[in-house]
């Protein structure tokens, strides 16, 4: 992945900075089927709490000068496991909350395909700008968030956590990156996914996406997890 260009303000940072952008563990769900869990305010399952055990492993080895998290619990329950081996105090923040889905929270995707079929087909075509009844877009969630991602990172160097959700990220993610929104859910954002985002005087650059630890399967090996704090 190429750098990008940064602003007139970013192209002034002296120090780098990197941004490991974390989503949440597994989150306690009811059981049935797929559900639309946005800001329904549900805690990590079991699963998900060693999910942050094992991230909290890797990043006792980095030096963190800032914890960020959203409010809701399942974002700061990682964040604090994760981050528990560092004297810093977590910062959570009502702007990195997931998207609103409104009338949708709760509801299984087969419930809203069957119940209101147009708007479901209608999210998948145009997530940018579709929003639930009394909910947001993935564009309302990119304007949400992006602003206040720039301020973070405008206001420090070094290397920073921030633990979000799937669809924060992803909105994050295509803005750094210069994608449609409307792409967004081409970027893979597992439970417990941690993205890597360098950012110095030369631009900004996406060094790593989706990448799990301590899971069979895992797109990256152990011999190859140390460049992530090296670079």
């Amino acid at each position: 992945m190429g750098s990008l260009p940064m602003g007139e303000k970013e192209k002034k940072r002296s120090d780098h900075l990197t941004v490991y952008l974390l989503r949440h563990g597994e989150l306690l769900h009811e059981s049935g089927g797929r559900r639309y869990i946005g800001q329904t305010d549900l805690p990590l399952s079991p699963a998900g709490i060693r999910q942050a055990e094992q991230w909290q492993v890797f990043f006792d080895a980095v030096d963190l000068a800032s914890v960020f998290c959203s409010d809701l619990q399942r974002s700061e329950q990682t964040a604090r496991i994760v981050a528990r081996g560092h004297a810093l105090e977590i910062t959570p923040m009502v702007q990195l909350r997931e998207v609103d889905l409104g009338a949708w929270e709760g509801l299984l995707f087969e419930t809203v395909r069957g119940a209101q079929y147009q708007d479901y087909k209608m999210r998948g075509r145009d997530p940018a700008g579709f929003r639930p009844p009394s909910g947001e877009s993935f564009g309302d969630l990119q304007t949400r968030v992006v602003p206040l991602f720039e301020k973070v990172v405008a206001e420090h160097s070094g290397s920073i956590l921030i633990v979000g959700h799937a669809g924060v990220n992803r909105v994050l993610l295509c803005h750094l990156l210069g994608m449609p929104i409307n792409h967004l859910f081409r970027i893979g954002q597992d439970y417990a996914a941690l993205n890597v985002i360098r950012m110095d005087a030369a631009g900004i650059r996406v060094q790593a996406m989706n990448v799990l630890s301590g899971f069979p399967g895992s797109i990256i090996g152990k011999s190859v997890m140390p460049d992530l704090i090296r670079h």
